[in-house]
């Protein structure tokens, strides 16, 4: 079964993950739950280090899981934000991390330790099932982001990446992007970032400011974008009804 948010979820840290739990299975991990600070480009995790932290992002934080390639370069795959949480979430006791994952935006994170979580899903059927029902969601925004990358225009992957950046930072209009980290996001060179952006701004959709993005008409950027997104968000609400951040909804 399913658990369901109760009304104490809204003192837990502002991540809706944990504030899906209901009030038992919390209790399992609060005692061992940590609060920290997370800045651009701290690195919670390299490839092949043992994953002993989970990391839930919270409020406008955001965390990216980043694929290193031969060429030297790192691709970025998807972004997590409040709706999750990264490392060693479907894992049963220390596993080495296979991809690059770094904090892209600043903001609160906890930290649980992977064995407290493993202990609390052997105690709570009902803990271990939203934790295997957000891991099938972030499968879901692999499979999407691979799919995306494969059939969709820079220009639509710019403008769901910047969307998708907004959603999870309280649908605020200034997304603190540069030209660096969405060509990393897209996994081109600056150039044609800097291009695609010269034509958004040109047509009056955004501005650049210094270290971020002003999103003047975010109706024409959606209309620019791809539905990836929307599939995304479509996926969380059937298999984990309001985690997936919606500003609007105060969530």
């Amino acid at each position: 079964m399913l658990t369901r948010p109760d009304e104490a979820a809204g003192e837990r840290p502002f991540n809706n993950l944990l504030r899906r739990l209901n009030s038992a299975d919390f209790a399992l991990i609060e005692p061992y739950l940590t609060a920290t600070d997370g800045n651009p480009n701290d690195l919670l995790y390299n490839p092949g280090d043992d994953v002993e932290i989970v990391h839930f992002p919270c409020g406008p934080s955001l965390a990216s899981y980043m694929v290193p390639n031969e060429d030297g370069r790192d691709v970025e795959t998807i972004l997590i934000g409040r709706e999750g949480a990264v490392g060693g979430i479907v894992s049963q006791g220390f596993l080495p991390a296979y991809t690059r994952i770094m904090v892209k935006f600043a903001g609160p994170f906890m930290r649980l330790p992977v064995s407290k979580l493993d202990a609390a899903k052997s105690k709570s059927r009902t803990l271990s099932n939203v934790f295997a029902r957000y891991a099938d969601c972030m499968l879901a925004q692999i499979f999407q982001s691979t799919a995306c990358n494969a059939i969709h225009s820079i220009e639509q992957r710019t403008a769901k990446w910047i969307i998708s950046a907004m959603e999870r930072t309280d649908g605020e209009e200034v997304v603190p992007l540069t030209h660096e980290q969405l060509a990393t996001l897209l996994g081109v060179g600056r150039s044609y970032t800097s291009r695609v952006i010269q034509t958004f701004k040109a047509e009056g959709i955004l501005e650049t400011r210094r270290g971020s993005i002003l999103v003047r008409n975010p109706d024409a950027l959606r209309v620019r974008s791809c539905l990836c997104n929307e599939a995304v968000k479509n996926h969380f609400e059937e298999v984990l009804r309001g985690v997936y951040p919606d500003p609007e909804k105060g969530n």
